[in-house]
């Protein structure tokens, strides 16, 4: 029978997988291959760092039973036999531990990166958070080097991190290194904080109802649950020494798993929406069906379907409607971007041409620039 970290492991990274691929569909229906941007091929590039990480993690559970060069007394390590099994095992389970943390860092920094680069583009007219965009980008660049860097020199020389006897100390176990934990769990959670304080404050300010700027903010916020997943991890390696090589692998899996999810689901949010609609009712499709075929997928409207109207003082102007004709109007005062709603759902996708993609769908969070964004 297959062990049940093992059937989780693929698992999770069948769903992750697939996941990237959604969002990837949803991005070539609005814009094409050849209009992809630097996020999707970033992301592109984490499908492969995720396929590596969790290739890693099953051969310290399936490969080497978990075992490492932590969990051993004095005695226990002067005792074992460098020409037996288990030895060979603890050697290569703590080879694997190095490449682990290295995969796993540079699959959550690679994920980050991506997400700011789809801010980056959100917010094409919005320079004042444009700024906090480029900040966020030098402290992924800084906080991944500083990271990597503590992985690989915090134990010197590099072959300390697979010694058994004598002792190598702790910070030369790899499956359980204090450095490796809590320096990643530091930098990790103060970049996911920083990200957060970019599309929140946003949303927040834009002029409408309070359940769309939460339901936007909650789509945003996959952080969060990153940040969770990512302590919960640590406290586990960290409370328990012999089984932590296995925690290590397994809870590692379970953490990039929710960071690649919560990464794309904002993308392909509008391909869910479209699927789940019918079968939940008004509550996730409150436009006609025509509406729904005619904005391409892998857009995210806060209405109806928007379309270019008018230039107003300097300020863009995108008009949309309700059924009901209620007019209501999503605005970002100091920075420009006026949304205001008439009396009927139009939307169409005659103008998705000419390398333009999808806009039409200027009938986003942000009005024309999420249209270049998607």
């Amino acid at each position: 029978m297959a062990d049940p970290s093992v059937v989780e492991l693929w698992v999770l990274l069948s769903i992750g997988l697939f996941t990237i691929a959604l969002r990837l569909f949803a991005r070539w229906h609005a814009v094409g291959f050849r209009n992809f941007q630097a996020d999707d091929y970033l992301m592109i590039i984490a499908s492969g760092v995720y396929a590596a990480e969790s290739s890693f993690a099953y051969n310290v559970i399936a490969d080497y039973n978990g075992l490492a060069n932590n969990g051993m007394t004095e005695e226990e390590r002067a005792a074992l036999d460098p020409n037996s099994e288990e030895y060979a095992k603890r050697v290569g389970g703590s080879k694997t531990q190095v490449s682990g943390w290295v995969t796993y860092v540079l699959l959550l920094w690679v994920l980050k990166a991506a997400m700011c680069a789809f801010l980056l583009r959100l917010t094409e007219r919005l320079d004042g958070y444009r700024i906090r965009i480029y900040i966020g980008f030098g402290l992924i660049i800084a906080t991944y080097i500083i990271v990597t860097l503590s992985i690989l020199l915090s134990c010197q020389p590099l072959s300390n991190n697979w010694k058994i006897y004598p002792d190598p100390g702790r910070n030369c176990q790899p499956a359980v290194s204090l450095v490796n934990v809590l320096v990643t769990l530091a930098f990790n959670i103060a970049t996911d904080l920083y990200l957060l304080t970019i599309p929140i404050p946003m949303f927040w300010a834009a002029n409408i109802k309070t359940w769309k700027k939460v339901g936007l903010i909650v789509l945003f916020s996959g952080g969060i649950f990153v940040m969770v997943a990512g302590t919960l991890r640590c406290v586990l390696i960290l409370s328990d020494d012999v089984t932590g090589a296995k925690n290590a692998g397994a809870w590692a899996v379970r953490e990039t798993f929710v960071a690649t999810v919560t990464s794309n689901l904002p993308l392909i949010f509008p391909l869910l929406k479209a699927i789940l609609g019918p079968l939940v009712g008004s509550a996730f499709s409150s436009a006609k069906k025509t509406y729904s075929n005619s904005i391409p997928l892998g857009s995210i409207p806060l209405s109806g379907g928007w379309r270019n109207k008018s230039q107003n003082h300097g300020h863009s102007v995108f008009t949309s409607t309700h059924r009901r004709g209620s007019s209501d109007a999503v605005e970002l005062p100091k920075q420009g971007i006026k949304v205001q709603m008439e009396v009927e759902v139009s939307a169409t996708s005659s103008n998705i041409k000419d390398g333009q993609g999808d806009r039409s769908s200027v009938d986003t969070y942000l009005g024309e620039s999420y249209g270049k964004s998607l």
